[in-house]
C-alpha cells in the first residue's frame, strides 16, 4: 500500500493530517513520519517518556525532524515489504529520491538501553536536492536545550536527556537547531542517525556501511518475526500489517502492550476528547494477546503474562478492584493526568494531556477480557502455572463478590457510574472461562459457587438488559439507549448468534448506530458521558459488527462491510481510534484496539467463506 501527496518545502502547511503518517519503532518507542518526510512525534527513550519531537501537537513549539526534497515534489509512502521499515519517495523535476526510516532492531537493540533512529537518504534516479532541519523541543516543548557542534556532530542537551545527531553530509548550527542541505546523484546516499547519549559518553557516528548493515538486520528481524504467522486468508496484506503494528506497540523490556503510541490526538477537531493512550490498558492488551494468539504469535502472549505476574497483584485490595484498568509500561500504578497548556493541540484541538485519570476508574469488564485471554493462552500456547491459577482464582472470587455494582464501563465515561450491560457480560465471561479452565485441567476451584454466580449474572442480563420497547439489549440496566459494546454478546458465546432476541438487537443497532458499515459506539446525546462535543464512528465497533454478522449467518453483508471498512484505512493500512463523518482518521494513532479487531474479523470472515 502506498500513499501520494504533493508537498512544498517543509513548513508549507502547519499540520499533516493524522492519517498522513507512517510508524516506525524499536519495541521501546516509536516515531511518526509524515508523508512530507517530517518526523513530528518521537518520545525518547520509551513510549511514555516526554517528547523530543511533537509538532503533531503544536506546529510551532513541538519540535520536528524535517527531511525532504527541495521545492515542489510528489511523495509516495510505503513499507519495505513485510517489515516496519518505512520509505518516503520524493518525485521531483530532476529525479527521484527516497528516505528510508527505521529504528534498528534485531541485533539485540530491542533488549538494551540503546536508542537510535536512522534516516537513510537515497537518490534512485537523476539527481535530487534535499534539505534537513532537526529541531528537538524536549519535555513536550517545555524544556530549553543547548546545541554543541563536536567534530561535525550536533549534540542537543537538556537537563533530562541528551541526543546526538550524526550525518554523512555537513551539519551546521542554526540557533538551537541543526540544518543540512545537500544534493545526491543517482546511486548516492546520505545517512542521518539520532542517538540517545549520556553526559560523558562521546557520540558515535553512523557511517553509510553501518546504516546499510543495520537496515539489513532490521529487515531480517521483521521478516523472521512475521514468518511465524499462520494466517493464509484473503486479506493477508492487511492482517499482517495489523500484526506488525501490534508488535510495534509492545515494550520489549517488560512485555507490556500500549493502547496507542501517542497522546491527545483529537477524537473531534476542536473538542476536548483528547487522551493519553501510551499505557497498558488491561482490556486492550488482553484483546491484543487474543489476536496475536489467533495468528500463532505465542511469544508476545507469554511476555504479557509475565508482565501480569510481575507487576499486577490481585491481592492489592484497591477500591477500584484488585486490578487497575491501566498500568505504566513498567507496571507502575500512578499515572496522574495533567494538561499541557503551552501546547495548542493538533489543529488547535486543546487540551493536550499527559497521564490518564481514568486509571482510577472501576471498569468491571477488564476481568472478563483478561481471564478470557489467559484461558486462550492456557489452551493454545502454554498451560498456566499453579501460581497463575491461584491469581485467576483470586480474580474470579473477587468478581463473584463484586459484579453487582455500577461502574464507568468500557467507554470510560466521566458522567457517573451505571449498571452497564457490557460490564455484566464480561463478568459472566470471567467466571465462565474460569469454570472452563478448572474443568479442562482438573484444577481446584469453588465450582458450585462460580456456576451459581455465573448463572445469576446471565439471568440478570436477560431480564434487566433487555428492552421490550426497543426489542434490543441496551447499554445499561432498565434503560433504552443502544450501545455497540453489546455486539460482543455472541462473540463471547453468551448468546446464540441466531437467537431471535439477538437478531432483533442486531437489526436495531444497524438502524440506529451504523453508517455505511461504520459503527458509532453510542449516541452521546441520548446517553451523556460527561464530555462536550460529538465523536466519529468507533473502528473497533465496526469490526465487531462484521463478526456479529458473520456469526448471524449474514456473510455477504459482513464481507461488504469489511471491505468497506478496509477503504477507510490510511495509505499504509493503519487506523486511528475513530473515523470522522468525512472519512478522516481521528484519535490516537495507530490504535491497537482497531488493528486487533481487524485481525479477528478477517479470521472469522475467512472461516465462514471457506
Amino acid at each position: 500500500m502506498t500513499g501520494t501527496t504533493t508537498t512544498d518545502a517543509p513548513g508549507g502547511s502547519r499540520y499533516v493530517p493524522i492519517s498522513e503518517h507512517g510508524l516506525i519503532g524499536d519495541l521501546r518507542s516509536v516515531a511518526l513520519v509524515g508523508t512530507d518526510g517530517t518526523i513530528d512525534w518521537y518520545c525518547c527513550p520509551s513510549f511514555d517518556a516526554p517528547s523530543v519531537f511533537a509538532a503533531i501537537l503544536d506546529a510551532e513549539r513541538g519540535g520536528a525532524f524535517e527531511l525532504a526534497a527541495v521545492g515542489a515534489a510528489r511523495t509516495r509512502q510505503f513499507y519495505f515489504p513485510d517489515t516496519n521499515v518505512l520509505i518516503t519517495r520524493f518525485f521531483t523535476e530532476e529525479g527521484v529520491g527516497e528516505v528510508q526510516d527505521f529504528m534498528p532492531v534485531g541485533g539485540g537493540e530491542e533488549k538494551t538501553d540503546r536508542h537510535r533512529l536512522i534516516r537513510r537518504v537515497v537518490c534512485v534516479r537523476g539527481s535530487v536536492a534535499f534539505r534537513a532541519r532537526v529541531a528537538p523541543r524536549f519535555e513536550y516543548g517545555a524544556q530549553p536545550h543547548t546545541l554543541h557542534m563536536v567534530d561535525g556532530t550536533a549534540v542537543f542537551r537538556c537537563a533530562q536527556l541528551s541526543i546526538a545527531l550524526t550525518a554523512t553530509v555537513p551539519l551546521e548550527a542554526d540557533g538551537p537547531d541543526a540544518r543540512a542541505e545537500f544534493k545526491l546523484a543517482e546511486g548516492e546516499t546520505a545517512v542521518f542517525a539520532l542517538d540517545q547519549v549520556g553526559d560523558e559518553v562521546p557520540p558515535r557516528g553512523c557511517a553509510s556501511g553501518e546504516a546499510e548493515e543495520q537496515f539489513a538486520t532490521t529487515v531480517a528481524y521483521w521478516r523472521h518475526w512475521l514468518s511465524s504467522s499462520k494466517y493464509r486468508g484473503r486479506w493477508r496484506e492487511m492482517v499482517h500489517r495489523s500484526a506488525l503494528t501490534l508488535k510495534l506497540l509492545t515494550y520489549a523490556p517488560t512485555g507490556a502492550i500500549v493502547a496507542a503510541p501517542t497522546t491527545s490526538l483529537p477524537e473531534q477537531l476542536g473538542g476536548e476528547r483528547n487522551w493519553d493512550y501510551r499505557y497498558v490498558w488491561v482490556r486492550d492488551a488482553a484483546f491484543a494477546v487474543y489476536a496475536l494468539l489467533r495468528l500463532g504469535f505465542t511469544q508476545e502472549a507469554r511476555e504479557f503474562m509475565e508482565f501480569l505476574t510481575r507487576h499486577i497483584s490481585p491481592g492489592d485490595g484497591r477500591p477500584s478492584g484488585p486490578l487497575q484498568i491501566m498500568y505504566g509500561i513498567d507496571g507502575r500504578t500512578d499515572l496522574p493526568e495533567q494538561e499541557l497548556e503551552h501546547l495548542e493541540g493538533h489543529l488547535g484541538s486543546a487540551p493536550v494531556r499527559v497521564g490518564n485519570a481514568a486509571a482510577e476508574q472501576l471498569q468491571l469488564d477488564i476481568y472478563g477480557a483478561l481471564i478470557d485471554s489467559i484461558y486462550l493462552y492456557d489452551k493454545w500456547a502454554t498451560p498456566i502455572s499453579s501460581d497463575q491459577w491461584d491469581d485467576v482464582c483470586a480474580l474470579v472470587e473477587w468478581v463473584c463478590a463484586n459484579w453487582d455494582q455500577p461502574d464507568e464501563g468500557i467507554w470510560e465515561t466521566r458522567g457517573g457510574r451505571k449498571n452497564f450491560l457490557y460490564s455484566r457480560l464480561m463478568c459472566w465471561v470471567a467466571i465462565e472461562r474460569g469454570v472452563r479452565m478448572a474443568n479442562r485441567r482438573g484444577l481446584p476451584a469453588d465450582l458450585v459457587r462460580w456456576r451459581e454466580v455465573r448463572d445469576t449474572i446471565y439471568r440478570r442480563i436477560m431480564s434487566r438488559g433487555w428492552s421490550e420497547r426497543r426489542q434490543a439489549f441496551v447499554q445499561h440496566e432498565d434503560g433504552e439507549v443502544l450501545d455497540a459494546a453489546v455486539l460482543m454478546m455472541p462473540l463471547t458465546k453468551f448468546i446464540a448468534p441466531t437467537d431471535p432476541k439477538w437478531l432483533s438487537t442486531l437489526d436495531a443497532l444497524t438502524q440506529e448506530l451504523v453508517s455505511d458499515s461504520l459503527v458509532y459506539r453510542y449516541d452521546p446525546a441520548a446517553s451523556p458521558d460527561g464530555l462536550q462535543g460529538d465523536e466519529g464512528t468507533f473502528s473497533i465497533c465496526s469490526f465487531w459488527y462484521v463478526e456479529a454478522m458473520v456469526h448471524a449467518g449474514r456473510v455477504d453483508e459482513a464481507r461488504l462491510a469489511f471491505e468497506k471498512m478496509l477503504t477507510y484505512a490510511n495509505h499504509l493500512g493503519l487506523y486511528a481510534e475513530e473515523i470522522s463523518h468525512t472519512g478522516e482518521q481521528q484519535g490516537n494513532f495507530p490504535q491497537a484496539f482497531t488493528h486487533l479487531a481487524l485481525i479477528s474479523a478477517a479470521f472469522n470472515l475467512d472461516r465462514a467463506l471457506g
